[in-house]
């Protein structure tokens, strides 16, 4: 469901619209059938919503009614304006999603945005959906966020913190273990079979030698020496300033940043209405549109659903890549 005051449920409708033009795969929704049907009243949107008592039952349904699986509660949402008043069933959502996934009765987890501050004023203690879905699925080991598109795939190593925290976050085991995760994916969900990762430094032109900062020597070096005595295909530390034109992007399969916006911008530049969210290390495949929670544009039609329509194709992808690897 995402955050109801957000444009999640209008991207989702129109997703559903365009199911048959892009061949879409089966998906339902865990949200409140009532919230859909007069959000579409109100969009002038001609889709029927139709509930679900299981989920077998979304195949049936989905040519010809956007199937959703009912939540406890009714939700009231006013476009944006989002309330900790629906907090509740914004997680109760999440938390469906997974189980159904860890029971085999869904695919994959596809999630829309949320708003993390309503969501935190009611008391949600994570940062984000990541480490919320980790939790969710007993994950013993810390999730990778990759945000991925046709032309790009990029891995932050540190993710939402304040950029002077960084070098002091920064560690060699945490870049091992970010391009364990990230070329062990590549492996069994995207049906690379030797993976190659590009490895940014954290300076300008990547230190220059020590000159212009050490970590790309004391931290980075070591973390990629270490990556490739495993056997992992590395290059790296590279100035991030020229990592991400079209001839470099040609060299490496995925590219692991040091920090947040080393990896967002160049995506998002590149295609900044297709980008997707892909939680790397768990037990389950889950995505989501690379976008918020849109509430400047909520309840006006004006969303573009191609976030998630690219995010549900990956994670149909994914999960046939994961399939053929676990029976070849």
């Amino acid at each position: 469901m995402g955050e109801p005051s957000g444009v999640g449920g209008e991207i989702a409708l129109k997703a559903w619209l365009q199911r048959r033009d892009l061949a879409l795969a089966p998906f339902f929704l865990v949200d409140d059938p009532a919230r859909l049907k007069a959000l579409a009243r109100s969009l002038g949107l001609n889709v029927a919503v139709e509930t679900l008592d299981d989920p077998s039952q979304c195949v049936a349904a989905f040519n010809h009614a956007l199937p959703v699986l009912p939540l406890r509660t009714e939700v009231q949402a006013e476009p944006g304006h989002p309330s900790g008043a629906n907090a509740g069933a914004v997680l109760d959502s999440i938390r469906e999603a997974v189980a159904l996934t860890l029971d085999g009765a869904a695919s994959a987890v596809v999630t829309n945005p949320i708003h993390k501050q309503a969501l935190m004023d009611a008391g949600f203690a994570h940062p984000g959906h990541t480490e919320f879905l980790a939790e969710l699925c007993g994950s013993q080991k810390p999730p990778v966020m990759m945000l991925a598109c046709a032309a790009l795939r990029v891995v932050p190593v540190t993710v939402h913190q304040p950029l002077s925290h960084v070098p002091k976050t920064l560690t060699a085991e945490l870049i091992e273990q970010t391009g364990r995760t990230t070329a062990k994916a590549l492996k069994s969900h995207f049906g690379i079979k030797n993976p190659r990762l590009a490895v940014a430094g954290l300076n300008p032109h990547a230190g220059e030698g020590g000159q212009l900062g050490h970590e790309e020597t004391r931290i980075i070096q070591p973390a990629v020496d270490a990556l490739r005595a495993e056997g992992i295909a590395l290059s790296g530390p590279l100035p991030a300033d020229s990592l991400f034109h079209p001839e470099a992007r040609r060299g490496y399969d995925a590219a692991l940043c040091m920090y947040h916006d080393q990896a967002l911008i160049p995506i998002k530049t590149i295609d900044f209405e297709r980008g997707v969210n892909v939680t790397l290390g768990l037990p389950i495949v889950r995505t989501s549109p690379d976008h918020g929670t849109a509430l400047d544009i909520a309840g006006q039609g004006k969303a573009s659903p191609a976030s998630l329509i690219a995010a549900l194709q990956m994670a149909a992808e994914m999960t046939q890549a994961a399939g053929t690897a676990a029976h070849g």
